[in-house]
């Protein structure tokens, strides 16, 4: 592994790294595990080594904070039952079933297990679910067979859940035989590119060149087959009320890919009122994950559907706007209409 793989474990507060490196941060003289929840440096500023000994002799002196120089046995424990869930995807993995492999009360490991991984063990298994019935499908594998050996007992779970964002056979395809229809049209932010296919909106974007909105359209959806097409006016109108203060609420069919913690952070977004905002962090802890803040901003940068999934609503800790796919500028507009109520 490399440094800047580790420091992507580090963004990540990953506690599976912890005791595989230690970063140290020049700025402070400190050195901490992976998954210190303390905030984290300028990447100029850290260098990594391979034990707490080695950054100790470098004159770096341990976080008192995450305690790297000290064994966590907990966190050993919680590593264990990731391997163990990792490698019986196809066993009933009960939260009794795991408790039993850590030795470990059913309440104490679903505490610990959120604490060091972020997510709770159903949550974890789903998504180690989804990522084992992807990389079979990416290797020509059979839908059937890739559901089951995944532990699915029927694709219907893994439809409505719509983890894959497409059908396991589209997915299978690389996307291939998707239809998507599209339109462009004047909007309060410039030329709008609205796009969906049979099952909803798939796409929504802002620009002053048709060309360049078909690009990236195209971008998102490289494999797909699309063409304009006029035939969704109804979705067109009602975003296009929502931007000029007509239809605060929207509420429409929607087909997106994501993951699942892409779709949880785009449910949030949703649930922001109108004219409101929230920071990133705040998100984060209306999760349930306190650290993800950085993770949350990444699925804002990922959403497929501007305004229908309101992402322009979430703001840095101190307000400032930051990064919007479409501008800034769009942004600040898109806020400011919301905030006059017009």
């Amino acid at each position: 592994m490399n440094d800047e793989g580790r420091w992507q474990l580090v963004l990540a507060r990953d506690f599976r790294a912890d005791g595989k490196f230690v970063t140290a941060v020049k700025s402070t003289g400190i050195y901490c595990r992976p998954s210190c929840p303390a905030r984290h440096p300028l990447r100029k500023n850290v260098t990594f080594y391979a034990t707490p000994a080695e950054a100790g002799r470098a004159g770096f002196r341990p976080c008192r904070r995450c305690r790297p120089d000290e064994g966590n046995q907990q966190a050993e424990i919680i590593q264990r039952v990731c391997r163990y869930i990792e490698t019986h995807l196809d066993a009933p993995l009960t939260l009794e079933a795991l408790s039993r492999q850590a030795n470990l009360s059913p309440h104490h490991l679903q505490r610990s297990f959120k604490k060091f991984v972020g997510v709770s063990p159903r949550q974890y298994t789903e998504a180690q679910r989804v990522k084992q019935v992807k990389s079979k499908l990416k290797g020509n594998g059979t839908v059937t067979a890739a559901l089951y050996e995944a532990g699915y007992q029927s694709s219907s779970r893994l439809y409505e859940r719509n983890q894959l964002g497409m059908t396991p056979g589209d997915y299978r395809r690389g996307g291939n035989g998707m239809r998507i229809g599209y339109t462009i049209v004047s909007s309060p932010l410039g030329r709008m590119i609205v796009a969906a296919t049979e099952r909803g909106v798939c796409f929504v974007g802002f620009g002053d060149d048709d060309q360049f909105l078909q690009g990236e359209l195209s971008k998102d959806y490289p494999s797909a087959e699309i063409r304009r097409d006029k035939n969704f006016g109804q979705w067109v109108d009602a975003i296009l009320n929502n931007l000029s203060g007509k239809q605060p609420h929207l509420d429409l069919p929607l087909d997106v890919r994501g993951t699942g913690f892409q779709q949880q952070v785009w449910n949030a977004l949703k649930r922001i009122p109108y004219g409101q905002t929230k920071s990133y962090g705040e998100i984060a802890e209306s999760l349930g994950k306190p650290n993800a803040a950085r993770a949350v901003g990444r699925a804002c940068a990922t959403n497929h559907v501007s305004v229908v999934v309101p992402c322009h609503r979430a703001v840095g800790s101190s307000g400032s706007l930051t990064g919007y796919r479409w501008g800034v500028g769009r942004k600040e507009k898109l806020l400011a209409k919301e905030r006059s109520g017009e």
